[in-house]
């Protein structure tokens, strides 16, 4: 349990640090350190102040107690104003560190031929070159490009032409011909990549003692070229062939292979029904598909290939969860792995890719819909190329880092992980298994992950369990978060492990290859709270009126994305993408917007807080609001919660909306009084939101329905409280 929070970091005593969870031998000289660093800020420092000398001077370790770091955080921020002052930082960018971050030397070899004498360093002449990134997008892109693993069989006639104005997003690299899975594979001494470098680290679950496997870039290769030989015997290039297994090496391998060999990979999620793999694969006209006979999951066997059958009469090549054999029987005209390697022999170890152009699909993924049809997106050549700058410029990915985002390559964050990585010169780093316990995060120690990517659910599972006591995360030195609103205290947690760390928040979608608003290692970061947009990445927030907020004012309304956006899509398979992502849009500066559905709060200071889509704003009372503000202050209104959802409710007679909260505990088989808890969110609410916000009921539910790509499925929860309360009229 935390500690009680003092009004200020100078008032707390021994008793509290104690209560904390220090032991008393070990209270005095912490007290002492704390006092001596909140001191260093000099007389009436602020709390950002105050909290910058602490954080610097490593008065907090990894293995303290959480509720010691959240009493001091808590204390050093009591006074701060949020309505004044905007969120309270809590990572600052070192003036001599920023220099060497990817960004940074960009900014010191360009800025002062770019922004002239205005340029001063990477930190204070930050958002002078970002909207030079914005305005001048060809400049920046022909920049970056240098920067990744990306080689071309023929150079680009221009970054982007804009003549055809039927296309809103810009031609982007007209004339270019690559191959973005041989750029993954071949060396790049520009990046001092050779092939002996290790491509990717990984261990098995239930080998959690044994030393971590590393496969070298050469190592990599051969056996993707092995697959593409194989596939070349049973396909015709351009064919669309479905992954839907774990992220594991061998997805990984069949991935690249299917991109080099010039067909089309078909992303599912290993975690669908039948009926979901079923329309995906009818959707992208898939004509075979790799898969498992099991997932091993927490040490169980979840049947993968019968799911598989179930959903789909396209031929199945199927892999072995563990060992060499298959536990399954195949159905008539399904291949296993080993018979399916066995069809390379004999062929040239030299693979000669499939050169194509950069508008060329190379991959279709599918929108998180549960209702209807997903959108089935595609990605050509250059979404590859936008999730690696990206990844470049705000999660400072470099080549001798080593990356991990558990993640499945049927989700958006597999292949940007996989691309993020590979073009950068980086490691891959896969657990091949569940990423929500002790041995998963043992992993990311033994494997000596540098940039550690997550999901707020995640992050809940490992602080719950507390499956970071005792290892050392220090040599992480970014963390990323993606997928749903952050929890402040479970990234405090987090970002704690590894002594206080930045965690880059990223928001984006699988349509746009990339997020458009992201942290950056060049401006100071807030929990919770992303600091600026995409570096290239325009946007405005628009009023109800569809009229854009001045870009230096505080508000929240929905984003409108500027349309010339490299990487993002400019068609959709099944869908009118024009309609999807541009009518109704205003007009902004002679084009139209692109919509992304966001609802987005510009804080005081600059920082934005994505208030979730704009289906979730609800009205209580005439007040808009989102259910993410709520949930905020829901989650810490008592120490046995999980997580809640809010969500409103319109009374089938009419009238105001009803607030509805449903909560997940920590401990599932826990008695809770729903009264008492509905009373304490009520005080939450009222304390910290809006006294006019009226809590109409609760419901202790075990888990919340999620997408594949686990964001909340708010929707499913108000369809379902509809359908509960009109059957019951509890409302």
């Amino acid at each position: 349990m935390a500690a009680r929070a003092r009004g200020s970091v100078r008032e707390i005593q021994p008793v509290d640090v104690g209560d904390a969870g220090l032991a008393a031998a070990e209270a005095g000289a912490f007290l002492a350190a704390l006092r001596s660093a909140a001191a260093a800020a000099g007389p009436g420092a602020a709390g950002d102040a105050v909290w910058a000398a602490v954080a610097a001077a490593g008065v907090l370790r990894p293995e303290h107690p959480h509720a010691l770091h959240q009493l001091v955080y808590y204390s050093v921020y009591a006074g701060w104003d949020r309505a004044a002052r905007g969120p309270p930082p809590y990572w600052f960018p070192s003036p001599i560190d920023c220099k060497q971050t990817n960004l940074g030397r960009l900014m010191e070899e360009n800025g002062p031929k770019l922004l002239g004498s205005s340029y001063k360093d990477p930190i204070s002449s930050f958002n002078h070159f970002y909207r030079f990134s914005v305005e001048n997008q060809e400049v920046y892109w022909s920049m970056v490009l240098k920067q990744l693993a990306v080689k071309f069989q023929q150079e680009p006639k221009a970054i982007l032409s804009t003549s055809d104005r039927s296309n809103k997003g810009g031609t982007w690299l007209q004339g270019a011909v690559l191959n973005i899975a041989e750029c993954c594979l071949l060396p790049c001494p520009s990046l001092k990549r050779t092939d002996d470098s290790t491509a990717i680290i990984w261990r098995d679950e239930g080998l959690d003692d044994h030393p971590v496997n590393r496969m070298s870039l050469k190592e990599l290769r051969s056996q993707v070229i092995t697959v593409a030989n194989a596939l070349d015997t049973m396909f015709q290039k351009g064919d669309r062939i479905a992954i839907d297994m774990p992220m594991t090496c061998d997805a990984v391998i069949i991935y690249l292979a299917i991109v080099l060999g010039g067909f089309v990979v078909v992303s599912i999620a290993d975690s669908f029904a039948p009926q979901e793999i079923g329309t995906r694969m009818a959707v992208s006209k898939a004509k075979a598909i790799f898969t498992q006979d099991f997932i091993i999951r927490g040490g169980k066997k979840v049947p993968l290939y019968s799911r598989v059958v179930q959903g789909t009469s396209s031929k199945a090549v199927v892999i072995p969860a563990t060992g060499g054999y298959l536990g399954v029987t195949l159905r008539n005209g399904d291949v296993s792995w080993k018979d399916f390697l066995s069809r390379a022999a004999g062929r040239s170890s030299i693979y000669s890719a499939a050169y194509q152009s950069a508008d060329a699909i190379t991959n279709i993924l599918f929108s998180s819909g549960t209702t209807g049809e997903p959108k089935a997106i595609p990605w050509t050549q250059l979404a590859p190329i936008r999730c690696a700058a990206d990844t470049w410029a705000h999660l400072d990915v470099q080549p001798q880092d080593i990356g991990c985002w558990p993640t499945n390559l049927g989700w958006v964050m597999g292949p940007i992980i996989l691309y993020s990585c590979f073009l950068n010169g980086a490691t891959l780093a896969l657990y091949h298994g569940s990423p929500l316990g002790r041995d998963f995060c043992k992993f990311v120690q033994d494997a000596g992950v540098t940039v550690l990517g997550s999901v707020p659910s995640l992050v809940k599972s490992w602080k719950a369990g507390n499956y970071a006591k005792g290892l050392d995360w220090t040599k992480i030195r970014v963390l990323g978060t993606t997928g749903e609103a952050s929890d402040i205290d479970d990234n405090l947690w987090l970002t704690s492990r590894t002594s206080y760390k930045p965690i880059v928040e990223c928001c984006g979608g699988t349509e746009l290859a990339s997020s458009y608003i992201q942290g950056s290692l060049l401006q100071p970061q807030a929990f919770g709270a992303f600091s600026g947009a995409s570096m290239s990445t325009g946007f405005v927030i628009l009023d109800e009126q569809g009229t854009p907020y001045p870009d230096d004012v505080p508000c929240a309304g929905e984003v409108g994305l500027f349309p010339l956006y490299f990487g993002a899509t400019n068609w959709l398979l099944n869908a009118d993408h024009n309609k999807v992502y541009f009518d109704g849009m205003p007009i902004y500066k002679g084009r139209q917007l692109r919509r992304h559905g966001d609802i987005v709060q510009r804080t005081v200071g600059g920082y934005y807080i994505v208030q979730g889509r704009a289906d979730d704003t609800m009205n209580l009372g005439g007040i808009k609001t989102s259910s993410v503000e709520i949930e905020r202050v829901c989650n810490r209104a008592d120490e046995g919660l999980l997580e809640t959802a809010a969500v409103s409710i319109k009374p089938a007679g009419g009238g105001p909306e009803h607030l509805a909260i449903l909560a997940v505990l920590k401990d599932r088989s826990a008695q809770y009084d729903v009264n008492l808890l509905k009373s304490k969110f009520q005080r939450a609410i009222q304390k910290n939101l809006n006294p006019l916000f009226k809590v109409s009921y609760v419901k202790i539910v075990p888990e919340f329905p999620r997408t594949a790509s686990n964001k909340l499925l708010r929707r499913v929860l108000r369809d379902q409280l509809k359908q509960e309360l009109s059957n019951h009229s509890k409302l």
